[in-house]
């Protein structure tokens, strides 16, 4: 009734394909969960939400951070996770005019960082209009709002 032939080389070749196939898929399926991107995000706006300056800082367990103006992105052994901010745009300080802006970040007044509160907009622009890009992540995230005159800003990183 069924006749087919277990020692068939077609049946062998077969079964060891789908078996390599198998196997490669199982190897691929990641062994832990992504990062959770959600609570970074709720941290950056609820600094970015405050009505006056503000300072927060937030582990992060990841490998990878992405900063955007509106998103932020982890990536982890797990994979990539990614979480919109509701209270954007946001700026990444990061490479160009990164080292004064970090100062600030760090606690510094904007006023005694820059020559003039034009040129602190002109680099916060800059800054928010650079595309984002995948660096290592820090191990804790800083975020702080800040103002000078009619400028102001929610600078974010390490």
């Amino acid at each position: 009734m069924f006749d087919t032939a277990v020692e068939s080389t077609y049946v062998w070749l077969g079964l060891a394909v789908v078996s390599a196939g198998i196997l490669g898929f199982a190897l691929r399926v990641p062994t832990a969960p992504p990062p959770d991107a959600k609570p970074v995000a709720h941290t950056i706006d609820s600094v970015a939400a405050s009505p006056h300056e503000a300072t927060a800082r937030h582990p992060v367990d990841a490998r990878g951070i992405r900063i955007g103006a509106h998103r932020v992105g982890l990536r982890g052994p797990g994979g990539d996770a990614h979480a919109s901010l509701a209270y954007g745009p946001v700026v990444r300080v990061a490479g160009g005019d990164g080292d004064r802006l970090r100062r600030v970040l760090r606690g510094v007044p904007p006023e005694r960082v820059f020559r003039s509160e034009s040129t602190f907009a002109r680099v916060l622009d800059r800054s928010r209009t650079t595309e984002p890009s995948w660096r290592p992540a820090p191990e804790t995230l800083l975020v702080r709002r800040v103002s000078w005159g009619d400028t102001n800003a929610t600078l974010v990183g390490a």
